[in-house]
């Protein structure tokens, strides 16, 4: 037996103590591919996924890889550009010899990767928050963020507990926050939420001023909620803050980082949203099964990166811990043999909540692997 110890204590959750080294896997190396929004609008979630892929391999690596088999990590950044995602992808499958994919930042660049990976017949784990990914269910694709239709079904189910009923919707209109405006119009009836305002911006606006000026003066309304990623979410914020709107402000997970914090600055106090219990790891009660794989994962990342962790850097940790377990139980690279193992995973406690997949859910999250969670001093305040 190999031992795992060196790994650290949110991978020793995931694969146990041990792994039995056998000679079931060929010595050939286990080639793991990943496009990513390294830089552009999406870097802060692109680069915290890239420098947690790169760490884990690692630290396998210098433990002996995978069941005897070293792992190889091929990152290409694409920018957040969809084009240049589905060129990187292609060249993964066909000039590297990927075995698997992990990848797709944001929405838009997952979905243009998806046209290459399912004919392809790779298997592909998404990083982005898009219902589209999944749904309907596509073969060879598997993601591990919650949905954007999770996230309104949490806001508005929090809105509801609060009285709000007329609420100003205000979203990017671009892949996350346009598939997210659609999933909010869709659910919004269910929780008895009459959308008043429906205001969109581009994510290269340095203003939303007018959105929000017509979203003040909008009949009634109780609440502000926006989908978006990146620097929209904060210029939303900062807005609605010069503006002096005393409705709440809600936002999406689409913005659960430090990151936004810092950028929205004193404008964020109060502003409420759907997050991983990742960030709020030390708040989790002593009896949630993700406390000590959240928790160990969060001083491991802040240890090597001396910068705080997001939920971002914790969906490429639980789809690496993912795809490694499933070409483990596989007990070979084989693509089709992968695929199924990965849609059998059952009772995987990671960052993102409890997973279990099956044939009709490719991502294997409930609802209430979600916390809400509301800004405090800069800082997250568990608000369940």
């Amino acid at each position: 037996m190999r031992c795992l110890a060196k790994l650290g204590a949110a991978a020793a959750a995931v694969f146990g103590a041990c792994l039995p080294v056998g000679s079931a896997l060929a010595a050939d190396a286990v080639k793991i591919g990943a496009f990513l929004s390294v830089t552009g609008p999406a870097s802060f979630l692109g680069e915290p996924e890239k420098r947690t892929l790169e760490m884990y391999v690692e630290r396998l690596n210098k433990d002996g890889g995978i069941a005897g088999r070293k792992i190889e990590l091929v990152v290409y950044d694409d920018s957040g550009a969809p084009d240049k995602a589905a060129t990187f992808a292609k060249r993964l499958i066909q000039n590297d010899g990927a075995d698997l994919l992990i990848g797709g930042t944001t929405t838009g660049t997952s979905m243009a990767a998806i046209k290459v990976a399912e004919p392809a017949g790779v298997p592909f784990i998404s990083l982005a928050g898009g219902i589209d990914i999944i749904e309907p269910v596509k073969k060879w694709v598997f993601k591990t963020p919650h949905t954007d239709r999770m996230a309104a079904e949490k806001v508005f189910a929090d809105m509801k507990k609060r009285g709000v009923t007329k609420v100003a919707l205000v979203s990017e209109d671009a892949g996350f926050g346009k598939s997210g405006h659609d999933q909010a119009l869709k659910v919004a009836p269910a929780f008895g939420i009459e959308i008043v305002a429906d205001e969109v911006y581009s994510p290269k606006d340095p203003d939303v001023t007018a959105q929000l000026t017509k979203v003040k003066g909008a009949p009634g309304v109780q609440a502000i909620f926006n989908f978006g990623f990146g620097q929209g979410p904060a210029i939303v914020t900062k807005n609605y803050k010069q503006l002096g709107i005393s409705v709440p402000l809600w936002q999406s997970h689409g913005v659960a980082s430090k990151e936004y914090i810092r950028l929205a600055g004193e404008a964020a106090e109060g502003v409420r949203l759907p997050a991983a219990g990742l960030v709020v790891a030390q708040q989790l009660a002593a009896s949630d099964p993700q406390k000590p794989v959240v928790t160990a994962f969060k001083t491991e990342y802040e240890t090597a990166f001396k910068s705080e962790v997001s939920t971002f850097a914790g969906h490429a940790y639980d789809a690496l811990q993912m795809a490694l377990a499933a070409i483990r139980r596989a007990g070979s690279t084989d693509k089709a043999k992968v695929r199924d193992e990965l849609e059998k995973t059952s009772g995987y406690v990671g960052t993102g909540g409890l997973v279990s997949m099956s044939a009709t859910d490719h991502m294997g999250l409930s609802p209430s692997a979600f916390h809400m969670v509301e800004i405090r001093k800069g800082d997250w305040v568990l608000s369940d």
